[in-house]
């Protein structure tokens, strides 16, 4: 994936973090439970991290080298919509009236490792790119 890309890809994530963390603290609060609140900001949190991560490893993509890049920056934009996504629809089904939480459940943990996976791979191709 091209550093603009990237880029772009980050502000989307970073921009949708902002507007999930912000319905977060002044839109839900009375809406879903305290439990579910904090569950929902955690999912925003870390959209927003990755987000933030996207836009770092755009800006040192020579130092990565380009296979585990590219495998960086999917794993983090799918990793993202996977975790924090998930967390959006569980914590929210209250209002939503979403009943999949048995197919949701499951996704997040998913979204998490694909995230892990991400960051390990920054790491191999930072050290790939050094020999």
């Amino acid at each position: 994936m091209k550093s603009q890309n990237l880029l772009i890809a980050g502000g989307i994530l970073g921009a949708f973090a902002v507007i999930m963390g912000a319905m977060g603290a002044h839109a839900l609060e009375k809406l879903i439970s305290s439990d579910a609140l904090e569950s929902f900001l955690t999912g925003a949190r870390y959209n927003m991290y990755h987000a933030i991560v996207l836009l770092a490893v755009a800006s040192n993509s020579k130092h990565i080298h380009p296979k585990w890049f590219k495998f960086s920056t999917y794993a983090f934009i799918i990793g993202t919509i996977l975790f924090s996504g998930s967390i959006y629809l569980l914590s929210t089904r209250s209002i939503t009236g979403i009943t999949a939480s048995s197919i949701l459940g499951p996704i997040t943990p998913i979204g998490g490792l694909v995230l892990i996976s991400g960051w390990i791979s920054v790491v191999i191709g930072a050290i790939k790119v050094q020999k």
